[in-house]
């Protein structure tokens, strides 16, 4: 569990350095604003996570595709450090974004929030949420329907996609979309090539796929 906690601390302060380094200045309500929610989301996902699950995302995994580690790559220098970089030099240092009204971004704050809210639910229902796109076999890998996963099949990747695209425009910069939009290009890649991985390779994923139709948004995908 150190491991797991060390981690966590660890790209908590990095996220923060990257922030507010990139941005030159500390007084940034809507950068510490979101430093706050992240921590929560983390914090909540340490005390209510399942510990082999957060074991085994701490480590080395098992079984992973081949195209997985490339995709996710990517995106998770487009999510992070890429937006967040742009977003706080765009807000801090070159002002490229024209200033956004507060409300708008209060309501993209909100919006931020409930999507790690969604995926950290996700995280605490599902024992094999791990960060690779494998069917662990060696844990015994069941399909959960409860929680999230009543709704949307991937409900980690809905969440994260609502957090995601609105986090520029919470930290006042909409430059920062070009980075994210194309994370989350990749990120519906990742959620097609995963499901599909699943369906083939996952005793009752099928049927599951029936009982909820959608991937990431009800009605739509």
């Amino acid at each position: 569990m150190k491991k797991v906690i060390s981690q966590t601390v660890a790209f908590l302060v990095i996220t923060g350095a990257l922030l507010f380094g990139s941005a030159g200045r500390l007084d940034w309500l809507m950068g510490w604003a979101y430093m706050a929610i992240l921590t929560t989301s983390s914090i909540t996902i340490l005390l209510l996570g399942n510990c082999d699950m957060l074991h085994v995302r701490a480590g080395k995994e098992k079984g992973t595709n081949i195209w997985d580690p490339i995709i996710a790559g990517l995106a998770f220098l487009l999510f992070w450090p890429g937006a967040n970089i742009v977003a706080a030099l765009d807000y801090g240092r070159f002002h490229w974004s024209p200033p956004l009204p507060l409300s708008v971004k209060l309501i993209a704050l909100l919006a931020v929030a409930l999507g790690l809210a969604f995926a950290s639910w996700a995280m605490v229902v599902n024992k094999f949420f791990t960060k690779c796109v494998s069917i662990q076999t060696e844990r015994e890998h069941v399909v959960i329907t409860t929680g999230p996963y009543a709704y949307v099949r991937h409900p980690g990747y809905a969440g994260s996609f609502l957090a995601f695209i609105t986090l520029p425009v919470a930290l006042g910069s909409l430059w920062a979309l070009l980075p994210a939009a194309a994370g989350l290009s990749l990120w519906v890649l990742r959620t097609f090539l995963e499901d599909r991985t699943l369906q083939k390779g996952l005793e009752g994923y099928t049927d599951y796929t029936q009982k909820v139709p959608w991937r990431l948004i009800p009605q739509i995908w």
